[in-house]
This record gives structure tokens, C-alpha cells and sequence, in this order.
């Protein structure tokens, strides 16, 4: 079992954020990645609908031989990971937005969040802000509109640009001094996010450590593939292959596939 892929999915090419760091601290494990890309962004649909599609997603993956399985959206984590856990046998790793180290760290007690609707009204994400986050202003922001600018290929466009300055300048007249990304594209935002925002103010995201808990459940379950072979990579999206493709700078086998 050790030999078969790890499975990734997210509500588009925004999880190749956390793909990224999965391949590069685990360069020996196969990885299956899902852009589900034609649904995106599931930010803003109901919870139900959000279970339909991890669900669609999960057994596709399954399908395909997964051995364990990273849900690279919030989204999806917030509201649909535990009905994932308590129905498939595979351990499945979860994203949320990392407010514990904003919190523990904020000199201004006052941080940012910036997530999409589904995140930031879901049960999970106001449970772990009571539990880390009490006595911290947290600022919470929709930040509707991005992902679908991503998804069409627009991550470096004016109106990009604008749409952060409007969700940004009310965190910054409140004086954060962490912005936590909530959402698995908004990583690709950080090169301009640094031009926008003061010098002090630092921005977290959760690749690197859901990375780890990644290899981490590997070890704890056996499964993690430890021979010294050429990994084989492959993505799937059911929208345009030209933005994943330039996302990834066409490091990777990527298709289409109707999912």
C-alpha cells in the first residue's frame, strides 16, 4: 500500500499550493491531484453541496488507488471532512486557516483573515478562533471574487489588484500585523499581497504544515513510501488546462478529465 498515490483535491487549481509542498518534502510518493475547477469556487454554495462534491472527488480518487487523501480547500475541510472521515477507510488531511499562530504571535492583538463564505460561516472555523483567539480582534473578510479571477487567469490583472486593495485597506486602518489565508489559491496572491501591505504585517498559509501532518499520517499508518524511485506526478482538471499548466510553470503531467 505504500507504493500507491497520495490524492489531492480542491475547488480548482488553488490546492497546487499545497501539492507544491507535498511534492517537495515527499519526493518519493506518487500524487494524484484533482482541479475541480468547473465547480469553483465552493466558497459561496451550501454545505450540502459542498459534501456532494467531496464526496464526487473522494471516490475518484479512491478509483484511481489513493492511499490517503488531502482535501487542499477550506472550504471543503470546514464542512465536509468529517462525513469523509466517518465514511471511507483512508486518513484524510484537512486545511484550515492557521489562526493559532497568528494569535499567539500578534504584538497588535488585532489580525487578519482573509477566506471565503464558506470558511469563515462554517462551525470548524469559529471553534478553533474561540479556542486560540480570545482577546484577539480578529477581521474577518469574504474574499469574494478572487478565486474565479485565479480560475480564468487573471492572478496578475488590475482588477486583481483593486479587489485586494478594497479587502485590505480596512485591516490595515485596524492595524494588523498577520494576514492568515484562508483559501489554498490565495498563496499565489503573496508577491503582490508584500507590495500592498506594510512591511511588518506577516502573512501566513498552511502548505508547509499541512506538508508535514501529511508525512506525519504517512508514518503513523505505515504507508509511507520509502523507496528511493522517480515519483510519478499527475493532475487533472475539469476546466482550463492552460491555467494549471501555467501555474505550474508546465513542471508537471497534466489533463483534462470530465469529473
Amino acid at each position: 500500500m505504500s507504493k500507491q498515490p497520495i490524492g489531492i483535491f480542491d475547488s480548482g487549481v488553488g490546492g497546487t499550493s499545497i501539492f507544491k509542498e507535498i511534492v517537495d518534502l515527499l519526493p518519493n510518493e506518487d500524487c494524484i491531484y484533482l482541479a475541480d475547477s468547473i465547480n469553483a469556487p465552493y466558497g459561496n454554495k451550501p454545505a450540502d453541496k459542498i459534501v456532494e462534491l467531496s464526496i464526487k472527488n473522494t471516490e475518484l480518487l479512491l478509483e484511481l488507488g489513493c492511499k490517503l487523501i488531502v482535501v487542499a480547500c477550506n472550504t471543503a475541510t470546514t464542512n465536509a471532512i468529517s462525513y469523509l472521515r466517518s465514511h471511507y477507510d483512508v486518513p484524510f488531511i484537512g486545511i484550515e486557516p492557521a489562526i493559532k499562530p497568528a494569535a499567539l504571535n500578534t504584538k497588535t492583538k488585532t489580525i487578519g483573515v482573509l477566506a471565503t463564505k464558506g470558511t469563515l460561516s462554517s462551525h470548524l472555523f469559529h471553534k478553533t478562533s474561540d479556542l486560540y483567539a480570545s482577546g484577539i480582534k480578529v477581521i474577518e473578510q469574504v474574499g469574494e471574487g478572487i478565486v474565479p479571477l485565479i480560475e480564468s487567469g487573471k492572478l496578475n490583472s488590475d482588477e486583481m489588484k483593486n479587489l485586494l486593495n478594497s479587502y485590505l485597506e480596512p485591516m490595515i486602518q485596524e492595524n494588523i500585523d498577520y494576514l492568515v489565508l484562508g483559501c489554498t489559491h490565495y498563496p499565489y496572491l503573496i508577491p503582490m499581497l508584500k507590495t500592498m501591505l506594510p512591511k511588518e504585517v506577516t502573512i501566513i498559509d498552511s502548505g508547509l504544515a499541512v506538508a508535514k501532518q501529511t508525512k506525519a499520517i504517512l508514518e503513523k499508518h505505515h504507508i509511507l513510501n520509502q523507496a528511493n524511485s522517480t515519483s510519478a506526478i499527475k493532475l487533472y482538471t475539469n476546466g482550463n488546462l492552460e491555467v494549471l499548466n501555467t501555474l505550474l510553470d508546465h513542471q508537471f503531467d497534466t489533463a483534462y478529465l470530465d469529473f
